[in-house]
């Protein structure tokens, strides 16, 4: 049976990673889009996804392994041994802050409620605008939600095909 304590522990890695991450975008001018950590017993997987104005190139993502990994290593906050990944955030990148929600306003995005709003929980269409930690979405049907924030349980930029 797991412990309890076993959420807790993967959010702490998961700050702790995330926080280190900052500190190395930060210091080359790039954006930390987000980090994603996966126990998984021997081995866990750390991804680490980066962006800058003009694109990610792949000498941004091996200066940023090379410097996170040293960091990782000498700071130890992984309770296994891990691979870790960096990587663009591509086209469909995530949207996780209220930043990235202000500045994708008017382009097509694809969220995932974490409960129903109208009988739905998938919805597609344009960002219309975010205020108050609250985004308007507009269907291709002229439909329009607001959904709180804290009511997203994943959202990413929509290549609409």
């Amino acid at each position: 049976m797991k412990s309890s304590n076993a959420g807790a522990g993967k959010e702490r890695v998961h700050k702790v990673i995330e926080k280190l991450a900052l500190t190395v975008t930060d210091g080359m001018g790039i954006e930390l889009v987000g980090v994603d950590y996966m126990p998984a017993g021997k081995r866990s997987r750390v991804v680490v996804y980066i962006d800058k104005p003009g694109g990610v190139f792949i000498e941004d993502c091996e200066k940023v392994s090379r410097s996170l990994g040293e960091i990782l290593d000498r700071e130890d906050p992984i309770p296994s041994s891990y691979l870790l990944e960096v990587s663009s955030p591509g086209i469909e990148r995530p949207l996780r802050k209220p930043k990235d929600f202000i500045r994708f306003k008017g382009n097509y995005v694809k969220i995932k409620t974490s409960h129903k709003i109208n009988e739905r929980r998938n919805f597609t269409g344009i960002l219309k605008d975010f205020l108050n930690d609250t985004l308007v979405l507009e269907t291709d049907e002229g439909e329009k939600f607001n959904i709180a924030l804290h009511e997203i349980a994943k959202a990413n930029l929509w290549y609409k095909k």
